[in-house]
């Protein structure tokens, strides 16, 4: 019989680690600072909500079941070490990235900011949220087809081309349909420098793959927690494309890119980085 207590119990089964809580603080502590800074937007989606009667039926169930599901995962083996990368990447890219959409109107928001600061920070939180959602979607995968044998040996293994083969057709496949939709619900800002950049780095990151089967589980992870954002978004017309669906499939498949331009970024931050601590000590034993 196991003699742990519930609590280490619990922490054990999400995956919580003493960085979990420094980021949940750190979470918190943003999402405190946006509903004070802009405590106006705050107020006006709080006055949607009766609450002197049946509240629960005005109450915005799904941006608190995403807000939750977020905290749970982001909290899930927490590394502050490289978690720092992915904030970091995140906030940058989410600054471009909104640039990007609101300066060509391919989207707006109700307060007309282009873009809006307050949505900013959301990036990196995704950003750590798609990470932890690829590491569990990795860990499914090689329980499913039984490869945890086969990543100890894989070279040893017959069937390592055939698999690699495999991760290869379906990255192809994946971002093949992707690259298609994004040329043409971008078609109309084509004429914009800012689609251009868009377009050919997004080219630059699909015609040069480091891992087919990582890249293909990111943009999945992406893709799905990114729709579930594009839902809540678009019905509340928080942000509304210029196509005016709600959502865009497009935008739910971009929210895939992103996290798989994002996750390598942080993989050559991480060797720029790498790199500099090796040059300090080459000079401190200099």
């Amino acid at each position: 019989m196991s003699t742990r207590s519930p609590l280490r119990r619990i922490t054990a089964l999400f995956g919580w680690t003493r960085h979990s809580y420094y980021l949940l603080s750190g979470f918190l502590l943003i999402c405190g600072l946006i509903v004070y800074i802009w405590w106006p937007l705050a107020k006006d989606a709080l006055a949607y909500i009766d609450w002197s009667g049946a509240w629960w039926r005005y109450f915005d169930w799904l941006l608190v079941g995403i807000w939750l599901a977020m905290s749970l995962l982001i909290m899930a083996k927490a590394d502050l070490r490289t978690d720092a990368r992915i904030v970091f990447v995140g906030f940058v890219g989410g600054l471009v990235i909104e640039s990007w959409g609101t300066q060509t109107n391919l989207w707006f928001y109700y307060t007309a900011e282009r873009p809006p600061l307050w949505i900013i920070p959301a990036w990196p939180i995704a950003a750590l949220a798609t990470d932890r959602l690829t590491r569990l979607l990795h860990y499914g995968v090689e329980k499913l087809v039984g490869q945890g044998k086969f990543w100890k040996d894989k070279m040893a293994s017959p069937s390592y081309p055939s698999k690699i083969a495999t991760s290869r057709t379906l990255y192809w496949l994946v971002f093949g349909v992707f690259s298609i939709l994004m040329l043409v619900f971008v078609a109309p800002t084509f004429g914009k420098s800012l689609t251009v950049m868009a377009v050919l780095l997004c080219a630059l990151l699909i015609l040069s793959p480091t891992d087919y089967r990582w890249a293909v589980l990111t943009f999945l992870a992406g893709a799905g927690l990114g729709y579930f954002l594009e839902l809540w978004g678009t019905t509340r017309e928080c942000w509304t494309y210029y196509t005016r669906q709600t959502p865009p499939l497009f935008a739910v498949l971009a929210h895939g890119m992103a996290s798989v331009a994002f996750w390598r970024a942080q993989l050559v931050l991480g060797k720029v980085i790498g790199k500099m601590k090796v040059f300090q000590g080459i000079g401190e034993r200099g």
